[in-house]
């Protein structure tokens, strides 16, 4: 028999990137008691994650839980940015639905759209969460529109487009139901989410099943599967069946060993979990994504949501340059292999596939950002390896023909910017589709449909052009017939001629042809690429040049030679720089940036027979 839990709630926070979705969490955790009087909070709490941090953006999605009036509420803070899109995708199964929190001044963006699409498919009740209305330039009424304009085109139904609209400052911890009222706390978005947010059902009586939605990893208890209890209750050592939707043959039979619910920020240890709660279970290393938890003598998987395709791939590869193994603790394609499997298990997103170089793996992901977070994290626990140039990954038609995946580009730029930012898509094959003032006019936004590979290694020259001021975010929009070639770089390398240890005097002749990535005392080899050039064509250039040392002495013989400061580069601009026939070598302390082929003889070979 199909019953309601009314004591609990289980939502998920849903929004564009920057909107304020994890301040939002914080203060709901503030507010509703989870920390002390005294205790000292650290900002955006739930961006527990180094690289969360240090970026100011959620990376993966992640639970906790507050009670109000006595009833529990699970909240979910999900990424904000669309290459983090998979992570939304799947927690919305484990929720009854979603506080869409929108920015009062930009309003619906991209990634609005994504995020409530998905919600809508799914057919879970809505709350629109209208944030910062404290901005000098906030207009909530106008977003309000726009907000609905949105459910319209997604085709809401009727009672999905009677959603209740709650207008907040999540910095400043108030919330009203008025726009032309100041709140004085989050209450009246509590009421709303017990009022508006259905309580979970089930069937208590019928044999257990837990959906796992997500998959966190402790390196002391391993694997721990996170879901939500559908129908019947779960209880330590209880007997179960591991079973997959999509895998009929998968049928693993275990033992539940620890069983936990959230509570705030912390896991608690339970005996027992009912219907609609959101449990975390450790100690069965079989378990992936996807899978359900039943009772053996009712095995019933539930369907998973299928997850959005990668676009982009990197291939990863083990370090061979002369200086490989210096810096890394694991270097080898073993550690390598190992750790990029051991990725696949929390991210549903990424796509691992063997080549046939036993040294080289190719790994597809859902933009650059998505992959370079990867590459960061992976440089911080040690590992040494060298990555190539990202490509899209192509796809035949019916009719035999090559399509590419296409992007939907919404870029506000300053009015004066906007003629270089059009030229510079134009010749990446984008095609303006739409263009309007904003901002009192003084901003520009234009809407652009552009190849994914158009924009590979755009980002660093729009903020060039766009001098710091402009903001560019992207949507998925399909596959398309190809578009024709890209010359993705204007520039040439500048490339060292020997090995050996950078020399000032050798610096000093290298930077009349360019711009130098490095300085005196750095470590360099043949083929390593050592700055950029204003030419097309690639230079070669010898760093290590020592001055001839001669027994006469002429006046201005001993002046200091000058050096221009080099250009650090940064992991992405790194990655955006790059051309295919290059490779980023990563370590834990540098980047370098190298030729495939170092030896400068079998280059020209190479370049010749192309």
């Amino acid at each position: 028999m199909i019953t309601k839990r009314e004591d609990i709630r289980n939502v998920a926070i849903i929004a564009h990137v920057d909107h304020g979705k994890t301040t939002l969490v914080d203060e709901l955790l503030k507010q509703s008691g989870v920390f002390r009087e005294n205790q000292e909070v650290a900002e955006r709490v739930m961006d527990s994650g180094d690289i969360e941090r240090e970026r100011g953006i959620t990376i993966l999605s992640k639970n906790t839980a507050v009670t109000y009036k006595n009833t529990k509420i699970n909240i979910i803070d999900t990424p904000g940015h669309a290459d983090f899109g998979g992570e939304v995708e799947r927690v919305l199964k484990m929720v009854n639905g979603v506080i869409l929190v929108v920015d009062a001044f930009e309003g619906a963006m991209p990634q609005t759209k994504f995020v409530l699409r998905k919600a809508l498919e799914l057919k879970l009740p809505v709350i629109v969460c209208i944030n910062k209305i404290d901005r000098p330039e906030a207009r909530p009424r106008e977003v309000v529109d726009e907000v609905l304009e949105l459910f319209l085109e997604l085709d809401a139904d009727d009672a999905q487009l009677d959603c209740p609209f709650v207008y907040a400052s999540a910095k400043s911890g108030i919330a009203s139901m008025d726009p032309d009222e100041q709140g004085t706390s989050m209450a009246p978005l509590f009421d709303t989410i017990l009022d508006y947010i259905p309580a979970p059902e089930g069937d208590p009586e019928s044999g257990t099943q837990v959906l796992i939605s997500t998959i966190d990893y402790n390196e002391y208890v391993g694997r721990i599967g996170i879901g939500k209890v559908e129908n019947g209750s779960v209880k330590v050592n209880q007997e179960v069946v591991i079973c997959n939707h999509h895998d009929p043959d998968k049928l693993i039979k275990t033992k539940i060993s620890k069983l936990y619910e959230f509570d705030g920020l912390a896991k608690v240890e339970v005996s027992e979990a009912k219907i609609g709660s959101i449990v975390a279970i450790s100690g069965i290393s079989e378990i992936h994504i996807g899978d359900t938890i039943c009772s053996p003598d009712a095995v019933d998987p539930i369907p998973f949501q299928k997850i959005s395709e990668p676009t982009i791939a990197i291939d990863f590869c083990v370090n061979d340059s002369p200086l490989a193994g210096q810096e890394g603790k694991f270097v080898t394609s073993r550690h390598l292999r190992d750790r990029l499997y051991k990725e696949l298990n929390t991210d549903v997103s990424l796509r691992v596939e063997e080549t046939e170089d036993t040294d080289r793996f190719k790994v597809s992901g859902r933009g650059e950002l998505h992959l370079s977070v990867l590459i960061e994290t992976m440089r911080r626990e040690g590992y040494e390896f060298a990555v190539s140039k990202a490509e899209v990954l192509y796809k035949t038609d019916e009719n035999g023909k090559k399509t590419e995946p296409m992007e939907v580009a919404y870029i506000d730029v300053p009015n004066d910017c906007t003629g270089a930012v059009i030229e510079k898509l134009g010749s990446r094959k984008g095609e303006l589709r739409n263009m309007s003032s904003i901002s009192g006019g003084t901003y520009t936004r234009l809407e652009f449909l552009i190849p994914s590979r158009g924009l590979i290694g755009y980002r660093g020259e729009f903020l060039t052009d766009t001098k710091g001021n402009g903001v560019i975010n992207t949507e998925f929009d399909g596959y398309a017939p190809y578009k024709g070639d890209i010359s993705y770089r204007k520039m040439g390398s500048l490339i060292a001629f020997e090995a050996g240890e950078a020399i000032t005097y050798g610096l000093f002749n290298a930077q009349e042809r360019g711009t130098l990535f490095i300085t005196a005392g750095d470590k360099v080899y043949a083929g390593m690429v050592v700055g950029e050039t204003g030419r097309s064509e690639d230079i070669e250039v010898n760093v290590c040049k020592k001055k001839q040392l001669t027994n006469t002495r002429s006046s201005s013989a001993d002046e200091a030679l000058r050096l221009t400061p080099p250009k650090v580069l940064s992991l992405e601009q790194a990655l955006d720089f790059i051309e295919t026939d290059e490779l980023l070598e990563v370590t834990p302390q540098t980047l370098r940036i190298r030729k495939k082929i170092l030896d400068s003889r079998l280059r020209k070979r190479a370049n010749f027979n192309n």
